[in-house]
């Protein structure tokens, strides 16, 4: 504690210097607006001066801050404020508004419960604690294209591999494709199994709320949970991949729209858990459809490639879905992009219609629903199903999906909502885009895997596992 205080004193004899060199420090302005400390007798220290005190804490860090709650009562009551350690959560690796979310919203599974910052029993010193003391899980997001797995500890996935729906031999029974699968993403890793948690992402399918979809969901992650613990992993938490896109853009009710590899797939979602009975939207265009379709407008203009990775390429570099098309079709949008082994490569007019296929399938030649159509219909069923008492909730819509990275098409699709549903409806649609990028339910699984009560409340372990299985038998 003598070195600890000295280092206190140390502290002001250098900043008390600097302060009287400098009337304003925006870092001291930020940090003074989060906290509202009053100080009511801390012996030596009243004379400090508050700006001094504020950087003495952050100075310190909060380890050392921490071991000043016995220094006295004040100092007690001080350091354990809630916006101070809001403060040093807001300094770690995740951006501090997605922490705040992650602990307010996301502590208990389900049903989620909002937890406000100024609850009495939500410590945030003690939530900081907790989540230092995180080992960190490894995460695996299916995906429906391509799978992506990572440490949650880190900035962005470490690697991407094919999506377990089509690893291996598709004839083999799923429980040994899985093991297989799992096996395959931690051997990359270079981990065992059994030193940490895995947090997996489970691809959209079998979307109906028949008994028979539902079975068939709940036969995927008992899959899923019995090849993981065959292979000794401690706990295991499976999350629908769409549930975890709206996470990842701190909502926990809304409507996801899920531009996959094969399908685009409309998602209500309330309180975190996807609402099967008011219905899930389905339309036939996919990511690879809409590559597909930039290829064959490629092809009529006597530009072609064999492979649909430098279409893909293209897409994702030159594409983009206009505001207004009929505006778009009058303007020069020629653009140029150097695809590596085939050299420059220009593109005009199929820029825009590549992503107009989606608001227009019938200039693809397809005969489907239009994006804003299936929206549209999901929200009348949410309004009409009646779950809350307000009808705010589903307004939020979420893009996730590679294609869905498309620039200007959470625009477009707000403005063809809003003049395609009545004015009642309209007010307050929110279209966002995906939060982050190709990787925003990697994102979200990573919010959730580093909650300070990950373990206790969204894992199960495989003695939980069991427990329930025999009740299932018994059933």
């Amino acid at each position: 504690m003598a070195t600890l205080l000295r280092k206190v004193f140390g502290s002001v004899s250098h900043w008390s210097g600097s302060s009287s060199r400098s009337n304003s420090n925006p870092q001291i302005d930020r940090f003074q607006r989060m906290m509202h400390i009053q100080i009511s007798s801390i012996g030596e220290f009243d004379r400090i001066p508050v700006d001094i005190f504020i950087l003495i804490l952050e100075i310190l860090g909060p380890k050392e801050s921490a071991k000043l709650r016995a220094v006295c009562k004040s100092w007690k009551f001080i350091v354990s404020d809630n916006k101070l350690w809001m403060y040093f959560l807001q300094n770690q690796e995740q951006p501090g508004d997605s922490i705040f979310f992650a602990e307010t919203h996301l502590r208990s599974r389900f049903p989620l419960q909002v937890f406000p910052a100024q609850a009495p029993d939500l410590s945030f010193m003690h939530i900081y604690g907790q989540r230092v003391q995180i080992p960190g899980a490894i995460i695996i997001d299916g995906g429906s294209g391509y799978c992506k797995y990572g440490w949650s500890k880190y900035s962005s996935p470490s690697g991407r591999s094919a999506t377990f729906l089509e690893f291996g031999n598709i004839e083999s029974p799923m429980s040994s494709r899985l093991r297989n699968f799992f096996s395959t993403i931690c051997g990359r890793m270079q981990v065992k199994t059994s030193a940490q948690p895995i947090i997996v992402s489970v691809p959209l399918c079998h979307y109906d709320d028949t008994e028979s979809a539902k079975g068939s969901r709940r036969q995927l992650k008992e899959a899923i949970y019995s090849a993981l613990f065959d292979m000794n992993v401690p706990a295991v938490c499976a999350i629908n991949q769409a549930t975890l896109a709206l996470f990842a853009a701190r909502h926990t009710s809304g409507i996801v729209v899920n531009i996959g590899f094969h399908q685009t797939s409309i998602v209500p979602i309330l309180h975190g858990k996807i609402m099967h009975k008011v219905g899930v939207e389905v339309i036939g265009i996919g990511a690879l459809k809409i590559t597909g379709f930039l290829k064959e407008q490629m092809q009529q203009n006597n530009v072609n490639f064999q492979s649909l990775y430098t279409v893909r390429t293209l897409k994702e570099n030159l594409c983009y879905v206009a505001l207004d098309y009929e505006a778009e079709l009058s303007k020069d949008t020629q653009a140029s992009f150097r695809v590596p082994s085939e050299g420059w490569i220009t593109l005009s007019k199929e820029r825009f219609q590549t992503g107009e296929m989606l608001f227009r399938p019938r200039i693809a030649g397809m005969r489907a629903m239009a994006l804003q159509q299936a929206v549209a219909l999901c929200m009348d069923h949410c309004q009409d199903a009646e779950l809350t008492g307000d009808n705010k909730w589903y307004k939020t819509v979420v893009l996730a999906g590679g294609s869905a990275c498309l620039p200007g098409l959470s625009e477009r699709l707000e403005k063809e909502l809003c003049g395609y549903l009545p004015a009642s409806m309209s007010s307050g649609i929110r279209v966002i885009p995906p939060p982050y990028g190709v990787d925003s339910a990697w994102f979200g699984a990573k919010l959730v895997s580093n909650l300070s009560t990950f373990t206790e409340s969204w894992c199960m372990t495989k003695k939980q596992f069991r427990h329930w299985s025999r009740r299932k038998q018994m059933w």
